[in-house]
């Protein structure tokens, strides 16, 4: 028997999203009655609407019996649990229709593991994942993959169990706390570890009656409790639709090959779904990937959308028709307008908070609704009573700038003790944008490789004159040599190999911290990675500190962190210079050089040109950050984004409510590969130290004229403070790469029958390899490094 009008609906919840779908239900003629349970303060005053406390939301047999004394005949589960628990089969198997998915079908909510595996089995695109129940197998899987992880508690967790750990060490602390430590309960029986994906977020809310999809105007959250998207993981702090990357192409294409084939192939496995699918997206250089599903309306998505539908959009009737399998002859319209919520929290959200303040709610004007969740009413008076106390939401015909300040406005209207809300949302869709921002160069902040190569030119004439037996003052490499026995000592001397290098502006970021401890590992890093590209094993190292006025304690911090990078690099520090020059700096600047010196046999002499092959593959050895080199574009780029060094860093993640900062993170020393290099020394043809001119301008210092090297950059995935930088300062994927070093520190070129076993003696050190190309015959005039893929980059 169908469902027979008018509806006198009971509905379940407590939320943002149940007051959203009471406001939007009362408007139709075709409801005569709400019942929510328990509802909030805010349904507790909408139209049409009561709320009912005298029994549980879990408790299905005392639900049924409310909807029967109250003549119910539609049941709206707001929540997941419910849906997951089996509230639609139960009712309908009591002859009370619901809307929204079976038991089976809520699975994909329910079940991150049993989503993936249904995405694998159905060729929807996601990212690489494992399941795990067995806690020793996890572990072991984290420490095989070489990839940025997220990890999930497979099971419900209040939007809570999924972390993304931004090391090895906190990974392995995340899936001990899941499995072991049981931080999320039962959830966390079973986990799933999969690839951590980089791009936009979107959420779609798709309607179906399990054959037909109708989805609305895709919206874009915000997860974090602090501004500029950092700080611990929420319930959502606010919302946006229509999103500026949601293009007309982009929307068909998710309906296309996400969606339709999900609602296909969960009918085709028996568990056809029937109500709102929420899908979860990460918008990746390579296209649309599926995070998450949802099996309800999503919060606080619901209460930006649903405004957006226009006023002859009947919801109650869209809910009908979906129950009863004939959406495809509803009509549901979506204003050619902007969206925008924001979310009000209590104080301390979402860690400890207080309940029971009072509180005051003005009246909205037209085109702002106030939308309660965390509320309840007691004696007549509004008192909070969770986390997420309250939302204001917006329209705008004219921009979603309009919108945003609408419901800013509205969030004026809100008054109680200690309220907390973010005050930039919306605020990836008002970066400028690709056609607004200038581009910014390595040259535009100052710095000019091209001037560089010519100076080496210039004055390669004047270094040749100085040649001697065992020194052929050749420059242009990564170090200089002298060979010992060729200089008159004894046959059985080493040669010497020599570097010096400095740390750069990224000095500056240490000043401007006071943080002096990593940059001079940086010093040592520049110098011995020169050092062990030739093939030689650093003995010693030198440096130079030079200042106006001598801070005693900034230049005892600078050489601890030295000592710290020798002892890494296994070389002795054997003496320096500390020059205190009043007036040749300003105020408690310093400048700062190092010198490398190191041995090895003409045996393990590196390049090793007569042994390269075409086909000879190229691995790639992950870099720790951005290193050393690029950093005065960098510094171009905060000061355009006004991102000051003790703001927290727009590109770091992190599951702990320590927040990582610009300059700490910047600050991240140069990763040193001498130890893992050395133990894989013998059976390497060359290395690339990648530093100031990036993969462009050193991979080719390594190869013979006629060799070049051809490398697919879409074989590994920069880390995210590269894809900030990139779009943050509009710089050319070309730019990028011939500046920064993209995630790559070193490249080594090796036979493609030694890849294996090199790559087991890398990773045994601690390495993260990347295969990333080969070497190719270079025509006449060819380029030494050929970069394949590099729009991935944008």
């Amino acid at each position: 028997m169908g469902i027979e009008y008018p509806l006198r609906v009971l509905l379940i919840g407590n939320g943002g999203r149940e007051h959203a779908i009471a406001w939007k239900l009362s408007q139709s003629p075709l409801v005569e009655s709400i019942i929510t349970v328990p509802g909030n303060g805010g349904t507790a005053t909408c139209p049409k609407t009561t709320n009912n406390t005298s029994v549980s939301a879990e408790d299905f047999p005392g639900l049924l019996e409310l909807a029967r004394k109250n003549n119910v005949n539609y049941v709206v589960p707001g929540p997941e649990a419910p849906l997951v628990a089996g509230a639609v089969d139960f009712f309908e198997n009591a002859g009370i229709k619901s809307f929204g998915p079976s038991k089976k079908a809520a699975q994909m909510e329910g079940s991150k593991t049993f989503s993936k595996d249904f995405m694998k089995k159905h060729n929807i695109p996601t990212a690489e994942y494992e399941n795990f129940s067995d806690y020793d197998k996890a572990r072991e899987y984290l420490d095989r993959v070489q990839h940025d992880v997220v990890i999930k508690a497979s099971g419900l967790a209040a939007g809570k169990g999924v972390i993304i750990p931004t090391s090895k060490e906190e990974a392995h602390q995340a899936l001990k706390d899941i499995m072991q430590n049981k931080e999320f309960g039962s959830a966390g029986d079973e986990v799933v570890i999969e690839e951590f994906l980089t791009g936009d977020e979107l959420s779609v809310l798709t309607f179906s009656d399990g054959y037909t999809i109708k989805s609305l105007p895709p919206a874009q959250d915000h997860k974090r409790i602090g501004e500029g998207d950092t700080g611990l993981n929420t319930g959502g702090m606010g919302c946006y639709a229509p999103t500026n990357i949601a293009t007309p192409d982009l929307v068909a294409k998710i309906d296309r090959d996400i969606i339709q084939p999900t609602i296909d192939g969960m009918r085709k496995d028996e568990m056809p779904f029937v109500g709102v699918l929420f899908t979860g997206l990460m918008i990746t250089s390579t296209g649309p990937k599926v995070l998450e599903y949802n099996v309800r309306f999503g919060d606080p998505e619901t209460q930006t959308v649903l405004p957006l539908l226009s006023e002859d959009t009947d919801l109650a009737k869209v809910m009908v028709a979906c129950s009863e399998r004939y959406l495809d002859s509803v009509l549901i319209k979506v204003e050619p307008s902007f969206s925008a919520t924001v979310v009000v929290a209590a104080g301390g959200y979402p860690e400890s908070y207080a309940k029971g303040d009072e509180m005051s709610v003005q009246s909205p004007p037209a085109g702002i609704n106030i939308f309660h969740a965390g509320t309840k009413l007691v004696n007549d008076k509004l008192l909070t009573a969770g986390g997420r106390v309250i939302a204001a939401s917006a329209t705008a015909a004219e921009s979603l700038r309009a919108a945003v300040d609408k419901a800013y406005e509205g969030v004026k209207l809100i008054q109680f003790s200690k309220m907390y809300h973010r005050r930039d949302i919306a605020h990836r869709a008002f970066k400028p944008t690709d056609d607004t921002k200038e581009a910014l160069t390595y040259a535009q902040a100052g710095v000019s490789i091209d001037a560089g190569n010519q100076l080496v030119e210039r004055i390669r004439a004047a270094v040749r004159s100085t040649a001697r037996p065992g020194a052929d003052a050749e420059i242009g490499g990564f170090g200089g040599e002298v060979d010992l026995a060729r200089a008159g000592f004894p046959s059985s001397a080493p040669i010497l190999v020599g570097a010096i290098d400095g740390v750069g502006t990224k000095l500056m970021v240490a000043q401007a911290t006071g943080d002096h401890s990593t940059v001079g590992i940086d010093l040592v890093a520049m110098n011995v990675n020169d050092l062990v590209v030739q093939g030689a094993e650093p003995v010693m190292f030198l440096d130079y500190f030079g200042c106006s006025r001598l801070d005693s304690a900034v230049a005892a911090s600078f050489v601890e962190g030295i000592a710290a990078g020798c002892r890494a690099a296994g070389c002795a520090l054997v003496g320096g210079e500390t020059a205190e020059m009043p007036g040749m700096y300003r105020d408690d600047d310093y400048d700062a050089a190092g010198a490398a010196v190191g041995v090895m046999r003409a045996a393990a002499r590196l390049p090793r040109h007569a042994d390269m092959r075409p086909g000879d593959v190229l691995l790639g050895l992950a870099s720790s950050g951005v290193h050393s080199n690029g950093f005065s574009l960098v510094r171009r780029i905060l000061a355009r984004e006004a991102l000051d060094y003790g703001a927290p860093a727009p590109w770091e993640t992190t599951s702990t409510s320590s927040t990582i900062t610009v300059g700490k993170s910047l600050l991240t020393p140069t990763r040193i590969y001498v130890r893992s290099i050395l133990r894989a020394l013998p059976r390497l043809k060359g290395l690339a130290h990648i530093t100031g001119g990036g993969l462009t301008e050193n991979v080719p210092r390594m190869l013979p004229g006629h060799l070049a090297a051809d490398i697919d950059v879409s074989a590994w995935a920069p880390p995210p403070v590269f894809r900030w930088l990139a779009r943050a300062g509009n710089v050319a994927p070309a730019e990028m790469a011939r500046t920064f070093n993209n995630g790559v520190g070193m490249v080594a070129v090796v036979a493609e029958g030694d890849v294996e076993g090199v790559v087991g003696e890398l990773e045994g050190e601690g390495e993260r390899v990347y295969r990333i190309g080969r070497l190719v015959e270079r025509g006449d005039g060819g380029e030494g490094c050929v970069l394949r893929n590099l729009e991935s980059w944008r």
